[in-house]
């Protein structure tokens, strides 16, 4: 099954009731969507500071993942950011960005349009070179967040991270990718309402 492009993503727009210079642009996991836990109350959470904010719900399957070009996936949310931006006026910007979204986002903070943007880092992939440059040299503010148990947490990768000013990182212990605990309902509601509260003063 060949790419479709970015005519294919979806989008949907939350605007503040006046007109505002504030955009958050959120890019979900593969199968991490814009609804569940973590991204919908940083929504609500950005909403409620000002901010117009941008869900990006690109859906992939397996097949189509794998043979993405991390080129070709930035390139086309660029092309929705683009698109939204055309009859609007922001200056400040602010991402929030899950798992693969991570991918989209190392390539996004070279357009020199979001120099200044914060950028939220929820389980990066720190695997990946890409993203790991990309937090390693970035000019941007950031806030990591991971879990010790999340394959994605590189120890050595995050520990050199720690070095890096612009970066607040933060390791949940017992964290899967999803940022809970296994098995643990109600310890994992209170990670969230940590994670949130650590996105509210970021």
């Amino acid at each position: 099954m060949g790419y479709t492009g970015a005519a294919s993503i979806p989008y949907r727009i939350i605007e503040q009731e006046q007109p505002t210079t504030n955009l958050a642009i959120v890019l979900p996991g593969a199968g991490y969507t814009t609804q569940a836990p973590l991204l919908y109350y940083t929504t609500g959470l950005l909403y409620g500071k000002g901010f117009d904010v941008l869900h990006i719900n690109y859906k992939y399957n397996s097949q189509e993942l794998s043979a993405l070009k991390k080129e070709d996936f930035a390139n086309d949310v660029l092309a929705v950011i683009e698109k939204v931006l055309k009859n609007k006026e922001y200056k400040n910007f602010y991402f929030a960005a899950k798992s693969i979204g991570t991918i989209a986002l190392s390539y996004l903070l070279e357009n020199p349009k979001f120099y200044d943007a914060k950028a939220v880092w929820l389980t990066p992939l720190l695997q990946r070179d890409d993203v790991f440059n990309a937090m390693k040299n970035t000019n941007n503010k950031g806030l990591c967040i991971i879990g010790d148990q999340d394959s994605c947490c590189i120890t050595d990768r995050f520990e050199a991270l720690k070095k890096h000013s612009n970066l607040t990182l933060r390791l949940i212990e017992g964290g899967d990718h999803g940022l809970e605990l296994s098995n643990q309902p109600v310890e994992s509601i209170n990670i969230l309402k940590e994670v949130i509260a650590d996105i509210n003063e970021f």
